[in-house]
């Protein structure tokens, strides 16, 4: 009664009650739904368009992996903010190439196959084409995971160099997704990719395509003949996906950004005018076109004309100029942009300064804090590779022997023993090399670091800098000088 009483006296008083009275119970539901559960599973009004559902990886990956590989490689071609995050990773991953450090306890049988392996590395040697080096293949990996998600590298034993034993680089695309028939019974094939009941790859299902890029055949390979180079995030992924998939939009938009920004400034360095006419001519009922007889007199017209230096023209009565100048927005685009870049950067797991390479705004402390945490990221992926390196590397040895390359008595008996080896990465330059010098001097002393570690950091082999110190001393002595502190020369004492 009151409610109908104060609707009747008091309309507007009364739409206010009811509204405040829906708000008040939506709150109340609110408040009840956050003591009951989380908020991030809540569908209230903040997350009501917020709908995701839980799926098996493979069967989230599966729609979506063609088209983000395409939209990837798009970008590949066509952002530069892309590709400084893709060279980032080449650089500090792969960067000149590992050194490898055989380790079987031989020094003449480590010296031998360190020399085997520079010489394989070659192009005609490790490359089934025959046009890349083993460094080179590396950094086309690294880049194809990026964009692609992986990359196979398969072992193909066949003549024509050093070793019967060879890599062939196959893009992902190469994989036979359609393929449902297994080659061993009770497997399934998902993605080109045969499993066991355990969920383990057996085999690859590769397509094969002519010259002209008709599908020829589609050919299995067993999983031993086959390294698949990829990062595996959930234990129901079966096959890559694009390493680049948390910043793909943001690449997106900072391509059109700049795009339009730089349209808009090219339109800004133009001086645009228009002709403003107090009243429009009349001639015979028809305003016409410029250049027309009007009243037995010539009108002028503006087509064609163009602004010059030092021009002067006259226009006609009762015309003035409206001069287009749009404004100029460097400073608020190169800041989005800057903002743009550090989200890119942040997805991609690297600081704004290891993408742009702008270190206007860093210090020592800074930029030792940023590599250290860039060198995390790429520990990952360093680590990934290793394993990669390892497997050919064991592939490697093993031809070797069977070749007659490397004449190892017992080899098969104590295989692991002979394929122990290490791979030293490429050295980073230092930031400030005099304050590095002297920390590792301190760590040295100090028992914190050992001379090998150092040296590892350097890119370098322990061994070979003794023997090249060694080198420079006797050949000093041969002139009568003296090593002083192993740098410094001074003439021996007679």
């Amino acid at each position: 009664m009151a409610n109908e009483l104060l609707q009747a006296l008091f309309p507007a008083w009364a739409c206010r009650r009811e509204e405040y009275r829906l708000r008040h119970d939506i709150l109340q539901a609110e408040r009840e739904a956050r003591s009951q559960g989380y908020d991030a599973a809540s569908y209230d009004r903040l997350n009501m368009n917020w709908w995701a559902t839980n799926q098996s990886a493979e069967d989230t990956d599966r729609g979506d992996r063609d088209g983000m590989r395409a939209r990837a490689r798009d970008m590949e071609r066509n952002s530069d903010i892309y590709n400084s995050v893709i060279l980032a990773f080449i650089r500090n991953t792969v960067g000149n190439g590992f050194t490898l450090q055989a380790q079987t306890d031989n020094k003449d049988l480590d010296d031998q196959l360190e020399e085997l392996w520079k010489e394989w590395s070659k192009p005609r040697n490790c490359d089934v084409t025959a046009t890349q080096c083993f460094n080179q293949l590396l950094r086309m990996a690294v880049r194809r995971k990026k964009v692609d998600g992986g990359m196979l590298l398969v072992k193909c034993y066949t003549g024509g160099g050093l070793l019967p034993f060879k890599l062939q680089a196959l893009e992902v695309d190469e994989l036979a997704g359609a393929r449902m028939n297994p080659y061993h019974k009770g497997n399934k094939v998902v993605g080109g990719v045969e499993y066991d009941k355990y969920n383990r790859a057996v085999g690859y299902w590769i397509q094969h395509y002519r010259l002209d890029g008709v599908l020829a055949d589609e050919v299995y390979y067993p999983a031993q003949n086959v390294i698949f180079y990829f990062s595996k995030l959930r234990p129901s992924q079966v096959r890559e996906i694009s390493d680049s998939k948390h910043i793909l939009t943001r690449v997106r938009d900072s391509n059109e950004f700049m795009t339009a920004v730089s349209l808009k400034e090219r339109i800004a360095a133009c001086l645009s005018v228009f002709i403003r006419k107090a009243a429009p001519d009349k001639g015979g009922g028809s305003m016409g076109r410029p250049g027309e007889m009007s009243a037995g007199k010539q009108r002028p017209s503006y087509e064609g004309k163009t602004v010059a230096p030092g021009m002067i023209y006259e226009l006609g009565i009762g015309e003035d100029i409206n001069v287009v100048n749009p404004g100029n927005s460097g400073n608020d685009a190169a800041a989005h942009l800057k903002t743009l870049q550090r989200i890119i950067g942040a997805g991609a797991g690297l600081s704004y300064e290891a993408t742009s390479r702008d270190m206007s705004e860093t210090n020592y402390s800074s930029a030792r804090q940023g590599s250290i945490e860039d060198e995390l990221t790429y520990a990952e992926e360093i680590e990934l590779l290793t394993w990669v390196l390892t497997e050919i590397y064991e592939t490697f040895v093993i031809s070797a022997v069977l070749a007659g390359k490397v004449s190892i008595p017992g080899f098969w008996e104590n295989k692991q023993i002979y394929m122990r080896h290490k791979w030293v990465a490429s050295p980073k330059k230092w930031i400030d090399p005099l304050k590095e010098a002297r920390a590792n001097e301190v760590a040295y002393k100090n028992g914190f670091k050992t001379y090998q570690q150092i040296a590892a950091e350097q890119g370098r082999d322990w061994k070979d800098m003794f023997n090249e110190m060694k080198e420079v001393a006797d050949y000093a002595a041969t002139l009568g000088l003296a090593m002083i502190g192993g740098f410094g020369f001074a003439e021996q004492q007679k």
